[in-house]
């Protein structure tokens, strides 16, 4: 592959799933004016984000093994037009229910987008470059989330809060335009869909974010439903021959370990961000913009880090740079310990970027495990997984901190997390896909 050609998909594939972290933390800042202006409190219109949340864990791995199927391109760029769809659809939202409506689509774009984006790079990209590619992902979905709420108040700032969506669109032409171009096409597999695995998942994982983000709506017959699902998925998947989740790449000790990793790394480092603003406002009295700053320099490092970790992984090997992430990440919540109201400013900034430093280095090296583990024909499922992995640690995350926010207790939970993902770091191995399935 030439460097124009390599660089312009790396913009295609970039550029559109760029705009996933963005679109979920940049509407935080408008939901105070979203709800004035269709008269509802701000617990109603938080279901704007709720429901981004939702769509986007449940149908990830629908979405990747929808790529398998008919092709990552195919469904990548079916993607970027839902999510042009749902931007702009935003904008022209009439009611609360409408936006809510309008934004699952926006947030189905960005669950198609993602897992078939980076199955692409797995596809495209190779071997040598697919770390430092990783890192450079890692960098700009960092970035994205971390410049959300920057963009956002500029943007309401001056042309009102409609603006936040139409700021998408141009993007999405982009992306879809080269895309349509450049981006290799891949076979297809002509394999039944599993309908109802995908439908108990969706399910499952829904009731389980609504859970966590809207704790009243657990009722005993809710849980029932969720245990029901649950259940239902497990033995459906085990009884199909072509099944959405394939139990069998989890006999693979570094696609295994790929996805516990990035299950623990992502609970230690949402939590982290969760409890920060509530430990410093209320235990060290740190005002709003000063806390801001804080969240800005972890995200900022998370996100260099991550591109730092792409780079040397071509000299350090993938168990070593995902064992010293969880390290670092360890140091980083034990420091929380000893910090107090009295703490000097420099110190509780080097906590934070040590934290962002382990959140960040290791995430190219556990995705690229993920993918490389497996055969290329099933990256799409692979990559599903591993972003359903994530999105479950996040939500750990969230229920630790909801249970625990007033408790020093949680840091601790966090130090064992820390311990547990450098255990694991050891059963990744560095082996080519054809040695684990010859192994498998």
């Amino acid at each position: 592959m030439s460097k124009t050609k390599y660089r312009l998909l790396l913009a295609a594939i970039l550029t559109g799933t760029f705009l996933v972290p963005v679109n979920s933390t940049m509407i935080t800042i408008g939901l105070t004016t979203i709800a004035q202006v269709f008269d509802h409190s701000l617990a109603e219109v938080s279901w704007i984000i709720t429901i981004y949340l939702i769509v986007m864990a449940a149908t990830q791995p629908v979405a990747g093994k929808l790529g398998d199927l008919f092709g990552y391109k195919r469904m990548f760029l079916l993607g970027l037009v839902l999510s042009f769809i749902g931007s702009i659809a935003c904008a022209f939202a009439f009611n609360l229910w409408s936006m809510i409506v309008f934004r699952s689509f926006q947030a189905l774009g960005g669950s198609l987008a993602v897992p078939n984006g980076t199955a692409l790079l797995r596809h495209a990209v190779g071997r040598e470059k697919l770390s430092r590619t990783f890192g450079l992902f890692g960098l700009l979905m960092g970035l994205g989330a971390a410049v959300g709420p920057l963009i956002g108040s500029a943007l309401i700032g001056s042309w009102g809060w409609k603006s936040i969506f139409w700021v998408n669109i141009p993007f999405l032409i982009l992306s879809f335009v080269i895309a349509l171009f450049v981006l290799p096409n891949t076979e297809r597999k002509r394999t039944p869909i599993d309908a109802l695995g995908s439908l108990s998942l969706a399910s499952s994982l829904s009731l389980i974010v609504l859970f966590i983000t809207h704790p009243e709506w657990i009722r005993w017959w809710s849980v029932v439903l969720l245990a029901f699902s649950i259940v239902f998925f497990i033995v459906v998947e085990l009884k199909l021959k072509n099944p959405l989740i394939e139990f069998s790449l989890f006999r693979k000790p570094s696609f295994r370990g790929a996805n516990y990793a990035i299950f623990l790394s992502n609970s230690i480092m949402y939590g982290t961000i969760l409890i920060i603003p509530i430990l410093f406002e209320q235990t060290f009295l740190i005002s709003i913009q000063r806390i801001g700053l804080f969240m800005f320099v972890f995200s900022l490092s998370m996100s260099l880090c991550s591109w730092l970790g792409g780079r040397l992984s071509t000299v350090i090997s993938h168990q070593r740079l995902i064992g010293l992430a969880f390290l670092l990440q360890g140091i980083s919540v034990s420091l929380f310990l000893i910090l107090s109201a009295q703490t000097p400013l420099f110190l509780i900034l080097l906590t934070l970027i040590i934290g962002g430093l382990g959140a960040g280095i290791g995430l190219p090296s556990m995705q690229t495990k993920n993918l490389e583990s497996i055969v290329k024909e099933k990256s799409g499922v692979a990559s599903g997984i591993y972003s359903t992995f994530r999105y479950m640690g996040s939500m750990l995350a969230s229920a630790l901190v909801s249970i625990l926010f007033q408790s020093i207790q949680i840091f601790y939970i966090f130090i064992g997390l820390a311990l547990l993902g450098w255990l694991v770091s050891f059963t990744i191995k560095e082996t080519s896909s054809i040695d684990e399935q010859i192994s498998a």
